[in-house]
């Protein structure tokens, strides 16, 4: 009897898996298999959020799996000398796989292919993790979009995305199992209790992912274009990290949105538009990756890697960890810090902070958020802090500054967001909130506020640092200072 191999990688699910389908459609045996490798993800191998993440998606795939009569291999080590060892012992025919669009990704299933095709073996790779090809999908010039409106349009002009296949019933098993590491062999889970914040907010899994797309349709989608903005009000997907990993397509993410609007208000249906705008950014956003690889550590705009970057360590370890002085920009990292994740308008504000305020080169903000956040992408980090740098493809203007208060007052008005995440000044008013260091003496005395001691100070004054990013940019652009 024929043994396949599907060769599970960011695309932890088994409902609409075009590569675990061609295995089971295969006819035989099939084996599952994860490889633990950070050695072959090149400068980007998992953070300490993706790998807690990791752990908890794996033995919630093994539990999936096991319903179904079979079960994860889990290996580690290089990934090309495991598949091939693998293969020898189980005499597999077929290895199947989903791809990924990481340069690192990209090379490893080449090589991959390759060493497989030498053995003699037939192999898959199929398109699961995206909606539209990157590859395929160019302008009329034949070459790749750099601005997102007319590559959007284009997607959308295309032919829509297919219906998302069910998860096959059952998964034949081999005779015999080969030989599997243990989940607690890959030593993924943090020694300390930094993960406890993230292990209360978070469940990894096909499950909870399915949950979490149910919930948003039914509570929030109504309400997107205000709530997306709101980061104490639960007005997001929150599928960030369930679409890296692959818990949920997005294929299944489109139809079921789409289908949400059927019988109901042009309301409803505006709003399912603007919310699938954005899954349209994170297909930009590998769009870019795939055209422009560099791009991880290098700007897309060649000119500013000239930039005259010239922020203090200090100023990044108080940015690090929400010690600022400012609040909203504070609130939004000690969220990251707690529970791996922050509000896309408040990741906005304290990236532009630290590049534009503090004047600390993107990359840097790049790698903490890397570590950081259980939704790391290297495709939707990339272009989310270039966009703020203004180096990037469609980026923010360099000279378009967030004012941290006004961010603030607009988009927690009532503070509740602040208050929060930085309870040392939860006792200010709304007025001050956002701002304690306008706030009378005797208002901060009232809520046991001392400035310099309870709270920071501002490391920096709004109006300076924004002079000073103007009078940066300005030398970029070879213009005499202002």
């Amino acid at each position: 009897m024929a043994t396949s191999i599907i060769w599970f990688r960011h695309d932890l699910r088994l409902a609409d898996n075009p590569a675990l389908l061609a295995a089971v459609e295969q006819g035989g045996s099939v084996i599952p298999v994860y490889i633990w490798s950070p050695e072959d993800e090149g400068d980007w191998p998992p953070g300490g959020a993706s790998q807690w993440w990791l752990h908890h998606a794996l033995a919630a795939l093994d539990a999936d799996l096991r319903k179904r009569g079979s079960r994860l291999i889990i290996r580690s080590g290089r990934t090309v000398e495991s598949l091939v060892a693998l293969v020898r012992e189980t005499k597999a025919t077929a290895v199947f796989w989903n791809h990924r669009y990481e340069p690192a990704a990209v090379q490893i299933a080449k090589d991959v292919e390759n060493a497989l095709r030498r053995q003699g073996l037939s192999v898959g790779e199929f398109h699961g993790n995206l909606l539209f090809d990157p590859r395929v999908t160019l302008n009329r010039q034949g070459g790749p979009f750099q601005v997102f409106t007319p590559y959007w349009k284009h997607c959308l002009a295309a032919p829509e995305p297919e219906l998302p296949k069910p998860a096959p019933g059952r998964i034949s098993r081999p005779r015999r199992w080969p030989s599997s590491q243990s989940l607690n062999d890959l030593r993924l889970l943090p020694k300390v209790k930094w993960a406890d914040g993230i292990a209360k907010d978070w469940t990894p899994g096909e499950r909870a992912a399915c949950h979490r797309l149910s919930r948003f349709i039914e509570n929030a989608l109504g309400d997107y274009s205000v709530g997306r903005d709101r980061p104490e009000k639960v007005g997001t997907s929150r599928l960030s990290p369930d679409l890296h990993w692959g818990h949920v397509s997005p294929r299944q993410v489109w139809h079921a949105v789409k289908r949400s609007t059927r019988r109901k208000s042009p309301k409803v249906a505006t709003q399912a538009a603007g919310y699938l705008r954005q899954l349209g950014w994170r297909e930009f956003a590998h769009h870019l990756l795939v055209h422009f690889p560099h791009t991880p550590q290098e700007p897309l705009r060649p000119a500013f890697a000239r930039f005259p970057w010239n922020g203090s360590p200090e100023h990044l370890r108080a940015w690090q960890h929400g010690r600022t002085g400012y609040p909203l920009v504070d609130a939004g990292m000690r969220e990251l810090w707690h529970n791996g994740w922050m509000h896309n308008r408040v990741r906005m504000v304290v990236a532009s902070f630290l590049v534009k305020h503090l004047l600390v080169p993107w990359q840097e903000g790049a790698r903490w958020f890397w570590d950081t956040l259980v939704d790391a992408d290297l495709a939707n980090n990339t272009l989310g802090w270039q966009w703020c740098a203004g180096c990037g493809a469609d980026a923010a203007p360099y000279f378009r500054i967030f004012n941290p208060v006004l961010q603030g007052r607009r988009f927690d008005p009532d503070g509740g967001y602040v208050r929060r995440w930085v309870p040392e000044i939860a006792g200010l008013g709304d007025k001050h909130v956002h701002e304690p260091w306008a706030a009378k003496a005797a208002d901060l005395a009232e809520c046991c506020i001392r400035l310099g001691r309870d709270y920071p100070e501002p490391v920096i004054d709004h109006a300076e640092a924004r002079k000073r990013a103007l009078k940066a940019y300005d030398r970029l652009r070879g213009k005499p200072d202002r």
